[in-house]
Parts: C-alpha cells; sequence; structure tokens
C-alpha cells in the first residue's frame, strides 16, 4: 500500500484518538481500543515506512498514551509506604480471629504458669531451668535483681537478642504448617514460661522492679512472638479449613498472608532487641519514666495492630488484596525426555514427592524404627550416652555426623546402609512408575534392583567414614555418581560393573548440572533437618517433661530414645528427596548422551498426520 493511501484510509481514527486524548474524562475501554489500533498501525508503518513522517507520528502518537497511563505507577517506595499503611492493616483484620486465638493462648498459658508456680515452689526451676533460678537469687542477695541484663555490652547483647527474638518469631510461624499445632505449642511454652518467671518474682516482693524492668521491652516482644503466633495460625488454617480450594491453593494463599505479617513484625523484633541491649539495663531511671516508656510501647501495638486495622477497614481501604489471586492448579507432568536444568529437575522432585508423600513417610518412618532398633540394641554405652543432643545452634550442626560414625554404635555404617537401601528403592519405584505405570517389577527385578542399590550406598558409608574437612566436598562429588549408578543399575537392570560403565559417561555428559543439583538439595536438606530438628523434637520433650515427672536418669534416657527417632526420621525424609533427585537425573544426563528422544523426532521429521485424525501420509 502506497503511504498516501495508508494516511488517508486511518487519518480519521488518529484524529479520534487525538480528540479522546485531550478530553478530560475519557472513556477507558475507547481508549483501549483505539491504543490497540494505534499500535497495529505503528507497527505496520515501522515495516513498510520506516524512513516515513507517518512512523514518527504514530509513535508520538503511542508515547503520549503510554506515558499517559505509567506516569502514575507506583514506585518501589510508593509499594513499601503502602504495604505499612494498607495491606498491613487489611491482613491484621482479615486474620482477626487467629490474633484473637493467639492472644487467647498466650494469656491462659501465662496464667497457667502462674498458678503452677505458686501450688508449686519447683515449678520455677523446671521451667526456667536450676542455672537460671540460682544466677537469679545471687543477683536478688547482690541487691541487683535485673543484673542479668547487664552483663554483657550493650550491642553484642542487642545483636544476640535480636537473632535470638528473630529465630523464636520464626519458628513460631513455620511450625504453624502443622495444622497450627506447632505455633499454638510454642505459644504455650513461651506463655508457661513468661507466667513462672512473673511469678518468680512476684513471689520475691519485687513485682513492680520486675515488672519495670521486663516489660521495657517485652511490651513490643511479647506482642511480636503474640503476632507471630497469628501468622503461624493463620497459615496452618490454610491446610486445615480449606474451603472452597483444594488443599494445597487453600495454604498457598495463607501461607503469603503469613508471610507478610512475618515482614510486619520483623522491624518489631529489631527494636525490641535495641530495646533490650540498650535500655533495659538501665534500671537506676526513674520508675515514671520506665513506666511512661511502657505505656507508649502499648499505645503503639494497640494503635497500629488493634485500632488501625479497624479504621482502615470502616473508611475503605486503597487498594484491593493482592494475594486473592491463585494460580491454575494444573497436574503436572514429568517429561523424562527432555534435557533438563537443575531447576526443573529440582521442581519435578517436589512433584513426585507430594504425589507419593504418604508412602514415602511411612517408609521413612520404619527405616528410621529400624535404625533406632539397631543403634540401641547393638550399641556397647548406655542409652543415653549413644547419643548427644547440644542446644547451641553450633554444637547441633557439628553433632549430625554422630549419625553416621559412632564408636558407641559399632554397626552404624551397616545400618545405614540398610535404610539407605531401602529409602533408595522406593524412591527409585516412584521414579521408575512415573516412566512406565504399567511396568510392574518381579521378584527377579527387585533382587537384582536390590543388589545394585546395596553396594552403592555402602561406598557411600566408607565415603562419609572419612570424616574430615573435605568430606562434605567428597560426598557432593560422590553423591551424583552414587545415586545415577544405583538408578542406571535399578532401571536396566544391569550387573554392577555395567551399570557403572553407564553411569560414569552419563554423569560425564552433565557434570556441572549434577554437581549444582545435588548441592541445592543438600544445603535445601541441612536447613530443613536443622529448623525441625532444634526445633520440633526439643519441644516435643519439653512438653512431654512438663506433663509427667520423670527421674533424672529416666529423662535423659527417654530424651535420647525421642531425640534419635524424631532426627533420623526427618534425616531419611530429606534423604528420600536426594534419591529421587538422583532418579530424575539419570533420564537428564541419558538424553543429553543418547539423544534418544532427538533421534526419534528426527526419524519422524515428514511424518504428519491429516486432520481429524485420519491415517498417517
Amino acid at each position: 500500500m502506497r503511504e498516501t493511501n495508508f494516511i488517508k484510509q486511518n487519518e480519521e481514527k488518529w484524529r479520534e484518538f487525538e480528540s479522546v486524548m485531550e478530553n478530560p474524562h475519557k472513556d477507558p475501554d475507547k481508549l483501549n481500543d483505539l491504543f490497540v489500533q494505534i499500535t497495529d498501525d505503528l507497527s505496520y508503518s515501522r515495516t513498510f515506512y520506516p524512513n516515513r513522517s507517518v512512523r514518527v507520528y504514530l509513535n508520538g502518537l503511542a508515547q503520549r498514551i503510554f506515558l499517559k497511563i505509567y506516569k502514575n505507577r507506583r514506585s518501589h517506595g510508593q509499594r513499601l509506604v503502602t504495604f505499612w499503611t494498607d495491606e498491613l492493616p487489611r491482613l491484621v483484620i482479615e486474620s482477626r480471629q487467629a490474633f484473637r486465638f493467639s492472644f487467647f493462648v498466650f494469656v491462659l498459658a501465662v496464667l497457667i504458669g502462674v498458678v503452677s508456680s505458686a501450688m508449686d515452689e519447683e515449678f520455677a526451676s523446671i521451667i526456667l531451668g536450676d542455672a537460671y533460678v540460682e544466677m537469679t537469687m545471687e543477683n536478688i542477695e547482690s541487691g541487683d535483681p535485673m543484673a542479668v541484663y547487664k552483663q554483657k555490652g550493650a550491642f553484642g547483647m542487642s545483636l544476640g537478642i535480636t537473632f535470638n527474638n528473630l529465630w523464636v518469631a520464626f519458628l513460631t510461624f513455620v511450625l504453624g504448617a502443622f495444622f497450627t499445632i506447632g505455633s499454638i505449642a510454642i505459644l504455650i511454652r513461651n506463655g508457661i514460661m513468661l507466667g513462672a518467671f512473673q511469678y518468680f518474682f512476684i513471689e520475691k516482693e519485687l513485682f513492680w522492679e520486675s515488672f519495670l524492668t521486663i516489660w521495657i521491652h517485652g511490651t513490643i516482644e511479647i506482642s511480636a512472638i503474640i503476632i507471630a503466633g497469628a501468622a503461624g495460625i493463620t497459615m496452618g488454617k490454610g491446610l486445615v479449613f480449606p474451603g472452597t480450594y483444594s488443599r494445597i491453593q487453600s495454604f498457598q494463599r495463607s501461607a503469603r498472608r503469613g508471610i507478610k505479617l512475618m515482614v510486619g513484625i520483623t522491624p518489631l523484633i529489631i527494636m525490641a532487641g535495641f530495646i533490650e541491649g540498650y535500655l533495659t539495663r538501665h534500671t537506676d531511671t526513674p520508675d515514671i519514666i520506665r513506666a511512661l516508656f511502657i505505656a507508649a510501647c502499648l499505645v503503639f501495638v494497640l494503635f497500629y495492630f488493634v485500632w488501625y486495622p479497624r479504621y482502615r477497614a470502616r473508611v475503605g481501604f486503597r487498594q484491593a488484596a493482592r494475594d486473592d489471586k491463585i494460580a491454575p492448579n494444573r497436574s503436572q507432568q514429568i517429561r523424562y525426555n527432555r534435557i533438563k536444568n537443575s531447576g526443573e529437575i529440582f521442581a519435578e522432585i517436589f512433584v513426585l514427592y507430594r504425589r507419593y508423600f504418604g508412602k514415602i513417610a511411612i517408609t521413612a518412618l520404619g527405616t528410621s524404627i529400624l535404625y533406632c532398633a539397631g543403634a540401641f540394641l547393638l550399641g556397647e554405652a548406655t542409652l543415653e550416652n549413644r547419643f548427644a543432643f547440644p542446644s547451641a545452634t553450633w554444637e547441633v550442626i557439628s553433632a549430625k555426623p554422630q549419625f553416621f560414625i559412632n564408636e558407641k554404635v559399632p554397626f552404624i555404617s551397616l545400618i545405614n546402609a540398610v535404610c539407605f537401601t531401602l529409602l533408595s528403592l522406593v524412591a527409585f519405584r516412584f521414579v521408575w512408575l512415573e516412566d512406565d505405570k504399567t511396568q510392574k517389577l518381579n521378584r527377579r527385578q527387585w533382587l537384582m534392583g536390590l543388589v545394585n542399590v546395596l553396594i552403592p550406598m555402602a561406598l557411600l558409608q566408607l565415603v562419609i567414614r572419612t570424616n574430615d574437612w573435605y568430606t562434605i566436598f567428597l560426598i557432593m562429588a560422590v553423591l551424583p555418581i552414587i545415586s545415577v549408578w544405583a538408578y542406571a543399575g535399578f532401571r536396566e537392570q544391569k550387573l554392577l560393573p555395567q551399570a557403572l560403565g553407564r553411569a560414569i559417561p552419563l554423569i560425564q555428559s552433565g557434570i556441572g548440572l549434577s554437581l549444582g543439583l545435588f548441592t541445592i538439595m543438600l544445603i535445601l536438606a541441612f536447613i530443613f533437618t536443622m529448623l525441625a530438628d532444634t526445633a520440633l523434637a526439643a519441644l516435643f520433650v519439653d512438653l512431654i517433661t512438663w506433663v509427667v515427672h520423670f527421674e533424672a536418669a529416666e529423662m535423659a534416657t527417654f530424651s535420647t530414645i525421642v531425640l534419635t527417632f524424631t532426627s533420623t526420621y526427618l534425616l531419611h525424609l530429606t534423604l528420600t528427596m536426594l534419591f529421587l533427585g538422583g532418579g530424575l537425573l539419570y533420564y537428564s544426563l541419558k538424553e543429553a548422551h543418547d539423544a534418544t528422544a532427538l533421534k526419534e523426532s528426527i526419524q519422524n521429521i515428514g511424518r504428519s498426520r491429516k486432520i481429524q485424525g485420519l491415517d498417517r501420509e
């Protein structure tokens, strides 16, 4: 088309567009239709009239509407302000039932702590620990009952307290994923501790001094713990009461809300840590000033988390809720005939993990019982001395190897090899099942798979037993080879040397992919076991000891058995994830090395089907 004809054909439309732009009361639908047409004309002019004035004119029109639309777009700073002034108050008012429940549980737990301390003089020592009670008694006798807040420098104390409070709040929230039970348990635990702690000073006739000291930082700190409990309950509520959503969709929705609530209290936790480190230590400050400061903190909490959300709900929020849109619940298919990156394989691991979680959990339960039976029946030392469970984070990390190398349990490597074999066989079967759902393994195939898996898992134990600074790097390098080797033998029903000969070239075709995938999985497994091991097991033992009285020796034995089983169970759940990753990695490496699907696609070039499902040409 000639340029003059193109202009004559569209000039009326362009004039209409200009008139709409100049009108202060624009019709958004009309503007949208005209903008689409203008951009189409601009694309046409760029193709056929790249150096003509019509292209410049249309480009100017498109620019005008683009700037009109986006000039009021919110910046990151505006988004941050809106979060605090609109989005977080909306979440608070929508989660008000969880807030009320969290507050009620915490207050009830505080009352339980107070009443229990009043009825039993030893209750405070059980809850707070003998060492802490003795130290506080010494401080009272020395004339400075609040000396505990002056033992360290202000900065170091503030930093340590802040990290500890963030950790407690994070645990309170995350454990809500266990159908809200975890969050409620931690609220009860902290409430009972607070009640026992406060009554301890009441009994010593130091209520006013303790109140003015503790609640300087405690007003904000305790409020943050209650809000973290509400965030955890909000998240767990999505699992318990999915409503019209699927359970996974409801959990995704509630988890997003809970995470935003946690983001909202993070500054409060940091503020409370700063106050405790720098201000609480000044116990010689006049009482009226400390009381006014506590009142100001309380007013702030009540204003922002109680009055302001109600006020915003009454006058109306500035924007619609941002977390109501749920992604479609599509059934995810695992495609074995593609070369995938580590992110794609990582996502498929969780697809399989979720799909077969019930069977994985039962298998891990069985192997954990087997491990504990072997560890406690075949060990040489007393039961309470077989494993150590320290409380400090670094000590917990350094204690992990004891589940693989323990001189007090001579056959621990053999026990682990058997457990790893059973876990990997189940995981590999699930991977194979997704590849070929019609395949049913006979007894010979299972026996061949057992041999092909047992030997690599035994070699993995030898690698673990090196127990040196380089062991973790050696495991990261060897684990992909062992996993692919074991799965290749299991899937292809080859003898061990043939399976190894098959696995080595596969790994060579994707060394970077293998190392990257297993590094990500090992880091994730470490974080999960650390989180759950240090929280769930210790919390369970604490709750049991508060209800049932044990002698010291009985308590040590009970704690060791419970903590060993819990740690092993969580470890086996994460190991299954690693073995699923090894099986899925095999297919990606196989396609990269053999190009089976690519060759099949090449052979099918030129073969097409007629429409309506007729025969091939």
